[in-house]
């Protein structure tokens, strides 16, 4: 079991299952509704948690009612909230589609509030954990707790998702152990495949993992020595609930690179536990 800090976003998801994706103007039913806990790293905490981890999450939650859900959630799964910071303000919400058709997702997302500061960070003991998880955002901030590590407790291995282009993202690559590039990053680049990408980046990157999940051709990456791997992806039966199958890919990855499996083995890992999500709502129950 390994102690692991993830750096991000938890939010209140309420999802709307329909039978099928509306057309613009149109008026639908919705087939069912639930309220439960997101955002990328709280997703990957909360699989990492069932995974047999001690989780915590540093990140800001309002004071109003929707951040004490958040709040609860959080603990109800076992992760720990000790380091994160309240304020007031509204609690970032996602507004979500999710098709009974295909199983996709669409999702209107919602925030107004402070983002997790370096000031914040710095009262956390880095010297309790293995590893550390971030996501690729508020990057000013981010790229500031990444030199602190560097400078404080270099030995602690992190990872960090790039999932979105924001200005300046690049700055959060260098020193990784472990990067995870989403397929919208990599496309908006403008590169057609996910081994190009990887290819053209690591001569200013060598050491470090370099991951591509890339849907339904599974997932692509480079190892510390540069060599090229790709796993096919592990469909479910049925398309149930794509909603969180990075954030489950991200968490697999990191678990089987915490219990040493070669690199092929942690990518083969990872897109089996997000196929066995795809295949179910929810996190419940995700590992049995």
């Amino acid at each position: 079991m390994a102690r692991i800090l993830g750096i991000g976003n938890a939010t209140l998801d309420i999802i709307n299952t329909v039978e099928c994706y509306p057309v613009e103007d149109d008026e639908v039913r919705a087939l069912s509704q639930r309220r439960c806990i997101g955002g990328n790293c709280a997703n990957t905490l909360t699989v990492l948690q069932q995974l047999g981890h001690d989780c915590v999450f540093a990140g800001t939650l309002a004071t109003d009612t929707d951040g004490d859900e958040i709040a609860l959630g959080l603990q109800q799964q076992g992760i720990n909230i000790d380091y994160c910071h309240r304020v007031s303000g509204e609690s970032p919400t996602s507004y979500i589609l999710l098709s009974h058709d295909t199983g996709t997702r669409t999702i209107v997302h919602y925030r107004d509030l402070p983002e997790f500061s370096l000031a914040d960070f710095e009262k956390i003991d880095l010297s309790t954990f293995d590893w550390i998880h971030a996501e690729g955002r508020n990057v000013i901030e981010t790229t500031s707790m990444l030199s602190f590590i560097h400078e404080r407790f270099p030995p602690l291995p992190y990872s960090v998702e790039i999932e979105k282009l924001r200005s300046g993202i690049e700055n959060l690559f260098k020193g990784a152990a472990v990067l995870f590039f989403s397929r919208h990053y990599v496309t908006h680049l403008g590169y057609s495949n996910a081994e190009g990408f990887l290819q053209q980046l690591h001569p200013s990157l060598p050491n470090i993992e370099k991951i591509c999940p890339w849907g339904e051709e599974g997932a692509y990456g480079l190892d510390q020595k540069g060599k090229s791997h790709h796993v096919p992806a592990f469909s479910p039966l049925q398309v149930i609930d794509t909603l969180g199958a990075g954030d489950t890919f991200n968490a697999g990855f990191i678990h089987a690179h915490l219990h040493h499996y070669p690199f092929a083995k942690s990518l083969t890992f990872a897109c089996q536990l997000a196929g066995r999500k795809c295949g179910q709502y929810g996190f419940e129950g995700l590992i049995s």
